[in-house]
């Protein structure tokens, strides 16, 4: 399924007042493409995801799948959120077996494809087990496969790994790589991380600071898997962190009143090398 986003404007109100959050924002992601969205903390990024997943509604613009309006939730677009989200009472098995159920899947054909995906994600020896048992990169795979096992066209993932140690993101990165080139469901991938980004995508979006607007697409044809010190990929990477860096300054100089000088995305050492990529 292609979803797209065609110029989108939202916006909440805040202490009496209206917060623009996203001004005419458009953007396409293909059916069966991996995309990711980066941008400042607070510019939209996660408002996104809602508007795509039907949770929101814009107050201007179109988000549409296959050209046909997004009105509301549907079991063919489902989100991986930051937190998992598990029900505690339930056991891995169960919560995966949970929206299957709600589905109508009938009880044999429901266990069945819940221990297929509980496969996916290499938790087969923990079906039994209760969240509080899992770490959690466990729990976030359990999630992610609860998402899988509707079978879902379109998968929405808002920072799904940023709560997590290095190694363990890495290893899910890996994992939902794997999962993705067998199923081939559409991605939109939310992150702060601008190295996750570019070695998942197809395609970056960068987001501007609030009101959001598109600053940047960057396309990497990089072939999978991608090494963290390729010249190519370290090239993005530079670029989008110098989009970044632009827009966090321009939010603290707002706040602070004064000129700031910030020179690259927060919590990012931008790479050494910057070969000068142009798309």
């Amino acid at each position: 399924m292609q979803v797209e986003l065609r110029h989108v404007f939202k916006s909440f109100p805040h202490n009496g007042h209206v917060v623009d959050v996203l001004h005419d924002v458009s953007l396409t992601v293909a059916a069966g493409e991996f995309v990711c969205l980066v941008g400042p903390t607070g510019c939209g990024k996660s408002t996104v995801i809602h508007l795509m997943a039907g949770l929101e509604r814009p107050d201007r613009g179109q988000v549409l799948v296959d050209g046909t309006p997004v009105t509301g939730p549907d079991p063919s677009r489902c989100v991986v959120f930051q937190d998992a989200a598990l029900f505690p009472w339930l056991t891995v098995l169960g919560n995966v077996e949970f929206g299957l159920r709600m589905a109508g899947l009938e009880r044999a054909k429901r266990r069945e494809r819940a221990l297929e995906y509980l496969r996916l994600v290499h938790l087969s020896r923990f079906t039994r087990a209760y969240p509080h048992q899992l770490s959690g990169g466990m729990r976030q795979r359990v999630a992610i496969a609860r998402a899988l096992a509707l079978q879902p066209a379109v998968l929405l993932m808002d920072e799904p790994f940023a709560a997590l140690d290095a190694q363990t993101r890495a290893v899910l990165q890996n994992e939902l790589l794997e999962i993705w080139e067998l199923a081939r469901p559409t991605i939109f991938f939310v992150t702060h991380n601008v190295r996750e980004a570019t070695g998942l995508a197809d395609r970056v979006y960068v987001a501007s600071s609030r009101p959001s607007q598109l600053r940047d697409v960057e396309r990497i044809s990089l072939p999978r898997p991608r090494h963290a010190e390729d010249p190519v990929l370290l090239a993005h990477q530079h670029r989008i962190l110098g989009f970044l860096g632009e827009e966090i300054e321009k939010v603290l100089r707002e706040e602070l009143g004064e000129t700031v000088h910030f020179p690259e995305a927060q919590h990012e050492t931008p790479p050494e090398r910057s070969p000068g990529m142009h798309i």
